[in-house]
């Protein structure tokens, strides 16, 4: 039986608190510990508390971390990225500096469908070459678990590609990736003049593919003008609930579709985006329960200055999520850390709020906060030492790698 005791942390940041997501005022609640200490014992924390008292618990064979003035906290969940695809789009973000739109790219055959072209093209292995790589990059910006969406392949055969690449990715590197069937990202060229046969082709053809291979828990819709209407939205997501699969929703990102009415109407488990979303759709969000996925790189990255209103919906009662976005055309960032900077910067989030976001509601919103998201007895021993000695800092100190080591199951997966 092995035991890490992990000692002397300047604050260990356990986010100890109730058995759901927080909101409100719970969200700068992080039940920090000064001095702090914990026992992981065979990948689990057994107890947490300050170091002189974790000290006098911990067996003579323990393997110590001596983590004297650095912040610990939960390893980050990233509850929205789209991680396996091939190439990058480079040539779209030159142009975007020319002053060309992520909207006129799109309709001149860029976008998603030219990631979709190099994906199709790619094999299963040479995909999971490029994943492993931005695997390391999350692990290095002290992230976790990944939600790990599909979107890329637009075919049955390319859909269950990228599945089963993060099925691979899954066996084949320390973090955990959770994964979401998104065939219903946009339509592809094929389709352009029958969107209803595509609609068909996702719910008859992929969606039964994904459920009998068991290749993903949630399923995701592009539901915006030019992607996917509410009708069509809605006839997917249904048949993916009557599949098993929980509901997940790119909602309200360039224009307000009014996906957020639906996510609210459906239950989903998450709405995703919402820079559209409007005071009524947020206080509908808030009557479901739906948790809203903010991603704030992507409106930095796409040069938009329309950020979610994080405040409003803080203040309704929301159980907020903020996450990267990583993909290759929008948000081409693994880090969580700059997405708490822009949290803060610029949806007014305070760095206490960012990192209940960044963690334990993230983990809530994948389904997964009873053994992720905070450092408490009977929860997984995922966390990240950082190089600094107050967890302010972390969303301070942008663009600085700030990640000290990763530790995932008590193991530790990365040292800077």
């Amino acid at each position: 039986m092995k035991t890490l005791a992990v000692l002397h942390a300047s604050q260990l940041v356990t986010l100890a608190g109730p058995a759901r997501p927080r909101t409100g005022v719970e969200l700068s609640e992080l039940s920090i510990i000064p001095d702090g200490a914990m026992l992981v014992r065979d990948g689990v924390i057994v107890v947490k508390g300050v170091s002189d008292v974790i000290k006098r618990e911990m067996p003579g064979d323990a393997e110590v971390v001596d983590a004297t003035g650095r912040v610990i906290l939960p390893g980050f969940v990233d509850a929205h990225t789209h991680p396996v695809f091939a190439g990058n789009r480079v040539d779209e973000f030159e142009l975007r500096a020319k002053g060309a739109t992520y909207e006129e790219i799109a309709a001149s055959g860029g976008g998603i469908r030219s990631t979709v072209r190099r994906t199709g093209a790619a094999s299963e292995d040479e995909l999971l070459a490029q994943a492993m790589k931005h695997a390391r990059w999350f692990l290095e910006g002290g992230t976790t678990t990944v939600e790990a969406k599909s979107g890329y392949g637009l075919t049955v055969e390319d859909e269950l590609k990228i599945l089963r690449v993060i099925r691979r990715l899954n066996a084949e590197t320390s973090l955990e990736f959770v994964p979401t069937f998104l065939g219903a990202h946009a339509i592809p060229d094929e389709f352009r003049n029958a969107p209803g046969q595509y609609v068909a082709l996702v719910i008859h053809k992929m969606l039964p593919s994904v459920v009998e291979e068991q290749l993903a828990e949630s399923c995701d819709i592009f539901c915006e003008r030019g992607y996917f209407d509410i009708a069509d939205s809605e006839k997917i997501l249904r048949a993916a609930q009557e599949s098993g699969l929980r509901l997940r929703m790119h909602v309200d990102q360039l224009t307000n579709s009014g996906g957020a009415f639906l996510a609210a109407r459906l239950r989903a488990a998450t709405a995703d985006h919402l820079e559209q979303a409007n005071a009524a759709e947020i206080a509908a969000l808030a009557e479901a329960g739906v948790q809203p996925v903010l991603l704030p790189g992507s409106v930095y990255a796409l040069g938009k200055s329309r950020y979610p209103r994080a405040r409003e919906m803080i203040e309704a009662g929301l159980a907020v999520v903020i996450a990267t976005d990583f993909n290759p055309g929008s948000s081409p960032t693994p880090s969580m850390q700059m997405v708490m900077s822009l949290a803060a910067t610029q949806m007014k989030m305070t760095p206490a709020e960012c990192v209940s976001a960044a963690t334990i509601n993230a983990a809530y919103s994948l389904n997964r906060g009873d053994k992720i998201g905070s450092l408490e007895a009977g929860k997984l021993g995922n966390f990240t030492l950082f190089h600094c000695a107050d967890y302010r800092e972390i969303a301070y100190w942008f663009g600085a790698p700030q990640t000290h080591s990763v530790y995932i199951r008590g193991e530790r997966a990365y040292c800077a």
